[in-house]
């Protein structure tokens, strides 16, 4: 599968047990439909957030490819906190794209991430600094 943004082949790699797609140039994720739901493993948690979702109709920013269907996703506003958080989903529900600290960022602001385990095990598999 290659990447939305910089048209490069993308790695597969698990977290939590569930596969996830990455892009090593950008740093940018997608998860296919279900994945965040599986990633949270709460589904009362997930049916809130997945409802904070927005179509970002009056979006400036560039329109990406799913790289999946290849039709052009929608651009989705997380929750009301600003700045406004964006995200990519396919509009035919094949998935979810995250630009490099995204997913992470959503995690935080909508404090779904009990016990930091999504941060710590994208810190493992990033190699990145976790922050408190």
């Amino acid at each position: 599968m290659d990447c939305p943004v910089c048209k490069n082949a993308m790695i597969t790699l698990e977290l939590a047990e569930v596969e996830i797609d990455y892009c090593i140039d950008c740093n940018g994720i997608w998860l296919d439909a279900g994945e965040l739901e599986l990633l949270l493993g709460n589904p009362e948690k997930a049916k809130q957030l997945l409802n904070s979702f927005n179509v970002g109709s009056k979006c400036t920013e560039t329109r990406r490819k799913c790289p999946i269907c290849l039709k052009k996703m929608q651009k989705i506003i997380v929750g009301s906190s600003a700045p406004a958080l964006l995200i990519d989903k396919c509009s035919k529900g094949d998935g979810l794209w995250f630009d490099k600290g995204e997913l992470q960022d959503i995690f935080d602001r909508a404090q779904l991430d009990e016990g930091n385990k999504i941060k710590k095990l994208l810190s493992d598999i990033f190699n990145t600094e976790q922050s408190n």
